[in-house]
């Protein structure tokens, strides 16, 4: 059995987020010590890998909850399992093409500007979104 300490430094993941993972019933605790500290298993040990690589793939916590469950059933469906994945990866490439948006946008009006003294055209382009060449 893990303290909440211990379980920490196993998985890289800061104490108040295991207890908020807890809270919001992601972890459970698997029991308390006679001190009344919070103690995991090796399994919870596991859920908790399981969660903070699925958060650091950008995962929301919904998607990690139904994949939790997914795993947690024998036989689950695998396409279950990719029909999420495949929704975050459609949103992950939906923001990168935003963001490219926004690069190309920032970067024509950055080159509006000649640096001099006179009235920074940067400033202008910023102030009025019409100035734009297109939705971003």
């Amino acid at each position: 059995m893990f303290s909440i300490g211990q379980l920490s430094q196993a998985t890289g993941v800061k104490v108040p987020t295991i207890r908020y993972y807890e809270d919001i019933g992601l972890l459970p605790c698997d029991g308390r010590s006679a001190g009344n500290q919070r103690r995991y298993s090796v399994a919870g040990r596991d859920r908790l890998r399981f969660i903070a690589h699925a958060r650091a793939l950008g995962l929301p916590l919904d998607a990690i909850r139904a994949l939790l469950d997914l795993s947690g059933r024998d036989g689950a469906p695998c396409r279950d399992a990719h029909a999420i994945a495949g929704a975050h990866l459609a949103d992950i490439r939906d923001r990168i093409a935003r963001l490219t948006r926004l690069e190309r946008e920032l970067e024509r009006i950055t080159q509006v500007c000649d640096h001099d003294d006179g009235p920074c055209r940067l400033l202008e382009a910023l102030a009025d979104h019409d100035q734009c060449s297109g939705a971003h």
